[in-house]
């Protein structure tokens, strides 16, 4: 199917956000994307180690760790040149889509434990948080997100936010956990703020998705079957995203990525996810 110009999607990953966490946060802006689409909670699987290599993998590839091969935090013997991360897929099918990717873990983004995750977009934002300082990341991952989509010509990004799991692992579910929470959520705002300011926005669609990638233990840390940790969420909102209950997990985004785009899925992917609402 050819591409359509006028179709746009975000994905917003936000590390690290129990489901508990969430529903007690203020949290207005993916409060307002679940309510015009969707929020879905959902038990990693089998094939899913709750830990951000393999979860964030999951999530760009649209296949499990049996296939992309990355089991944990270190990317060695990755084949992510078989299944590669959909702004990657995007680019090399469809040479005329723009893509962004902006990210404070550094291996989603670049070299870094054999990284990155997403390989090829064309403007990409590495950063790394010095001490941890991961709001001070978060702000400029915000800042340049907001300037480059509400900006430029891009049709297909990743925005992704560390925060909230580097303060439940530093300290636990804490009222700061909660308040990175709260902080992700205003800098997704900025984001989709500086997009609907677009001047072409009225004549564009847009598809926005939100997703973490596990949860923690009260004490902090994860990387167990607890169901606190083993259990994640997804928002979403936007042109043929349904509404209402949605049974989902992470490898639909990336097919879902493609459907928003109005793009056909070749087989010979190999994609174990569906587009959202293709699962009974």
């Amino acid at each position: 199917m050819a591409f359509a110009p006028h179709r746009r999607i975000v994905v917003f990953g936000v590390d690290g956000v129990r489901t508990d966490t969430l529903a007690a946060a203020h949290t207005p802006r993916i409060d307002a994307i679940a309510t015009d689409g969707f929020h879905a909670t959902f038990e990693l699987n089998d094939l899913a180690p709750t830990v951000s290599g393999p979860g964030w993998s999951n999530v760009a590839t649209g296949v499990w760790a049996d296939k992309h091969n990355i089991d944990g935090n270190i990317f060695a013997d990755h084949r992510l040149a078989d299944y590669p991360d959909f702004l990657t897929r995007l680019r090399t099918a469809w040479p005329e889509i723009r893509t962004y990717a902006a990210a404070d873990w550094p291996p989603l983004v670049g070299p870094d434990c054999e990284g990155p995750v997403f390989a090829t977009p064309h403007r990409v934002l590495r950063l790394e948080a010095h001490g941890h300082d991961y709001d001070s990341t978060g702000a400029d991952i915000a800042l340049d997100a907001a300037r480059t989509l509400g900006g430029g010509d891009y049709h297909a990004a990743f925005v992704y936010f560390g925060e909230p799991d580097e303060v439940a692992h530093h300290e636990g579910v804490t009222p700061n956990y909660l308040a990175a929470v709260e902080r992700a959520d205003a800098r997704i705002g900025q984001v989709l703020d500086a997009i609907r300011g677009r001047v072409s926005f009225a004549e564009e669609e847009w598809t926005f998705i939100v997703v973490t990638d596990h949860g923690h233990i009260d004490t902090g840390g994860h990387g167990g079957r607890d169901p606190w940790e083993a259990r994640a969420w997804i928002a979403a909102s936007g042109p043929g995203i349904p509404s209402g209950p949605v049974v989902t997990e992470h490898a639909d985004i990336a097919p879902t990525v493609f459907a928003a785009l109005g793009l056909d899925i070749e087989a010979e992917w190999g994609l174990e996810g569906v587009p959202f609402g293709a699962r009974g």
